[in-house]
């Protein structure tokens, strides 16, 4: 940081200097835990020699309170990939159903919108198309804050629900699905071949109900890459050039989330895995109707506070999957 030519490029540096914070965290965080236990250690032995109801319940609640933030810590730790710490591009797309699917995309989207906010995240909406009647058909969000891809990778898969629903003049109980693609945005330093012949580049005006998520001006653009078939869209920025640049790192990172996909494709083949695709492979169903329970599939995890989850509450299913993978 000290070195002459440090801010010449700001985004860099400014990226530098938040994993530097987040790395002083973490070690501060560390010793601050440590101290804490070695004052818990000191009550224990209190309240072994001289037993006190109240200092045995402070104790108490304070014990639960470290191992709280022990098992933060130990998640945090656990996020070493090489990407874990980058920020995340999360799409959400709707399956079969109109309104009803799409209503469903619209509450996933402030689901994790809200979850984003309580970890101090920046949200961004970077493509947002609306449903025909209500809910969303489509949205791409840029989530930006230490170990976002790290977390948000949890959530990638299907994810289903069950309710009754209020587009259904009969009351009848429906499921819908949506699907949840997470990325990692990735910077320079990673080589994704990217030929400008093999690129279509449109530009068009945002249109149709959004409100504050998209921005009405001819400055949106559609990038296709021809080879894979691979779409991105972005609408947020002012300008057309900023679209594009905003663009060209999604489908850079789409690129690279295909290489890497591609990669575990052949290593499974290699071992002989069988792995299931498609709408019948949901990672987690929300049930409201006829009880009302998340269950996530992939690690059994579940509980029945619907609503703490739809507004944000899914860090016990990340943490129950991201542990999972270690086992």
């Amino acid at each position: 940081m000290s070195m002459p030519d440090f801010w010449n490029d700001q985004e860099k540096a400014q990226a530098i200097i938040n994993e530097a914070n987040a790395l002083k965290d973490q070690v501060n965080e560390f010793h601050d835990l440590n101290e804490t236990y070695e004052n818990l250690e000191v009550a224990f032995e209190l309240v072994k020699e001289e037993p006190d109801p109240e200092l045995q319940a402070d104790l108490e609640k304070e014990l639960l309170e470290f191992i709280e933030r022990m098992n933060q810590f130990e998640l945090e730790l656990l996020l070493n990939g090489p990407y874990d710490k980058n920020n995340a591009i999360l799409e959400l797309h709707p399956g079969a159903g109109g309104t009803e699917s799409q209503d469903w995309c619209s509450m996933l989207l402030r689901m994790y919108t809200r979850w984003a906010e309580q970890k101090g995240f920046k949200v961004e909406v970077l493509d947002y198309l609306p449903g025909d009647e209500a809910g969303v058909k489509s949205v791409t969000l840029s989530i930006k804050g230490h170990n976002a891809y790290g977390y948000l990778k949890a959530e990638k898969g299907v994810h289903r629900l069950v309710r009754i629903s209020p587009f259904d003049a009969a009351g009848r109980r429906h499921t819908s699905f949506v699907s949840c693609e997470v990325m990692p945005e990735i910077d320079d330093s990673i080589e994704i071949e990217i030929r400008p012949e093999d690129l279509r580049v449109d530009t068009y005006r945002a249109s149709g109900a959004g409100g504050q998520h998209i921005n009405k001006t001819s400055s949106a653009v559609r990038i296709t890459h021809i080879p894979t078939g691979i779409v991105v869209a972005s609408q947020a920025q002012r300008s057309q050039i900023q679209n594009r640049e905003t663009a060209m790192n999604m489908l850079r990172a789409k690129l690279y989330q295909k290489q890497v996909e591609e990669q575990e494709k052949k290593l499974a083949e290699i071992r002989g895995e069988q792995k299931e695709i498609g709408w019948g492979s949901q990672i987690r169903s929300y049930v409201f109707h006829p009880y009302s329970m998340v269950k996530d599939h992939r690690t059994n995890t579940e509980t029945g506070n619907v609503q703490a989850v739809m507004d944000g509450e899914i860090d016990q299913f990340i943490d129950a999957y991201l542990r999972s993978r270690i086992q």
